[in-house]
């Protein structure tokens, strides 16, 4: 992946968490999920009075894709922090987690998780969810 495309997913992510929905926890999070055609799907995290019902941004923005027929990922950023402070690193969830090992290469898929458009970090799905239960478990 190129810094120019690095660059525009992390601001896409950005651009998203200003429409999160985030009445109850103000924390709000975007998310912004490259395909491996080259697409970009944002999401954003949407809070329910009922709690249970809330989605994640990441999940928000890979259910976006596979609705679309997309089911090839290259990597997400994850930007959040509560509304009027500042950003805080924010990694996903472990259900998120589970959302993308259902999808992606744990080698290959990175997430940039950080406190700004500068201040970032590269992960993969590996290193987020080292033990983890995919497809490839399953195979027969």
């Amino acid at each position: 992946m190129t810094k120019e495309v690095e660059k525009k997913l992390i601001e896409t992510a950005l651009e998203y968490r200003k429409r999160a929905y985030s009445p109850y926890s103000e924390y709000k999070v975007g998310a912004a999920l490259l395909a491996k055609n080259g697409t970009i799907y944002g999401g954003c995290n949407v809070e329910n009075a009922a709690y249970t019902p809330t989605n994640c941004a990441e999940r928000t923005a890979f259910f976006k894709a596979v609705s679309e027929g997309v089911t090839e990922f290259e990597a997400i950023a994850i930007f959040g922090g509560y509304d009027g402070g500042e950003l805080k690193v924010c990694a996903p969830c472990g259900v998120c987690r589970q959302v993308m090992i259902e999808f992606c290469d744990p080698d290959e898929f990175t997430i940039f998780i950080g406190t700004s458009k500068d201040n970032y970090e590269a992960h993969t799905l590996r290193e987020m969810l080292p033990f983890s239960f995919s497809p490839k478990e399953l195979n027969r």
